[in-house]
């Protein structure tokens, strides 16, 4: 199989994450809050442009409480005893593409990971060990069932990716180094699409990323054991906010 190889199950995957799996009284699903899937809950102040940046903070905290906090105890009240998220969600530390406003995430469901272009190490005890840590975490003492990689449309990350020049200096201290982990991919769309213009590479580039950080999750023990007993499932997605859409695909384990 190649490593790349996706099943297209776009319509059973979105299924799949806006409904909470079913449980039972044996099962560990059912110590999970009920979520509220019709009442998203993030709000935010209406009136931010112009506004001091820590008064900006302080305003939409308010809101937040008051509109939302205060009128669910329903949902925040079990969060208070701990917490049972079903996802663990990589997504693009980009201010546009916060994965809880775009999928209606709800606080308690995804554990979420965000960085520079949604980028997943494979396993290293000695390198990127804060992500291993919550990966470790996520699988081995919240038990998610469901790793969810997430790029998106105009990624700068993924630029900075199809831009890398061989034996050419870096221009930060940190950017370069971590987007090289996305290189097998970018070699895989040089290949198969040399003809096609930058923007376009970059594009089809924001998904292969994802494929390769995908294959990433599989080098960690803990990850590939969930995927051998099936309490795990890798889940690749790609969010285009310049069209408004969002698509998945199920990684073939």
């Amino acid at each position: 199989m190649s490593a790349f190889a996706v099943r297209a199950s776009t319509s059973s995957i979105i299924a799949s994450l806006g409904t909470p799996a079913p449980s039972s009284s044996n099962s560990p699903a059912s110590a999970r809050p009920r979520l509220i899937r019709n009442a998203p809950v993030f709000a935010a102040a209406t009136t931010v442009v112009g506004m001091d940046a820590v008064e900006r903070l302080k305003t939409g905290f308010e809101h937040f409480k008051t509109e939302v906090y205060d009128k669910k105890p329903e949902l925040f009240e079990p969060l208070k005893s701990g917490q049972a998220p079903r996802y663990m969600v990589f997504a693009c530390a980009d201010s546009r593409v916060c994965p809880s406003v775009t999928l209606g995430l709800q606080p308690g469901e995804a554990f979420t990971i965000r960085n520079i272009a949604a980028m997943v190490p494979g396993y290293d005890k000695n390198r990127y060990t804060g992500i291993g840590s919550a990966i470790e975490y996520a699988v081995c003492a919240l038990k998610v069932e469901v790793l969810v990689v997430i790029g998106h449309s105009c990624c700068g990350g993924i630029r900075a990716l199809m831009s890398l020049q061989d034996g050419a200096p870096d221009n930060f201290h940190f950017v370069e180094d971590w987007v090289r982990i996305g290189f097998l991919a970018k070699k895989k769309v040089q290949k198969e699409h040399a003809s096609v213009p930058f923007d376009d590479q970059c594009s089809i580039l924001e998904k292969e990323a994802v494929n390769v950080s995908l294959e990433n999750l599989k080098t960690y023990p803990f990850v590939k054991e969930g995927l051998a007993n099936g309490t795990l499932k890798l889940v690749g997605g790609h969010y285009n906010f310049v069209a408004g859409e969002f698509t998945t695909w199920e990684y073939d384990a």
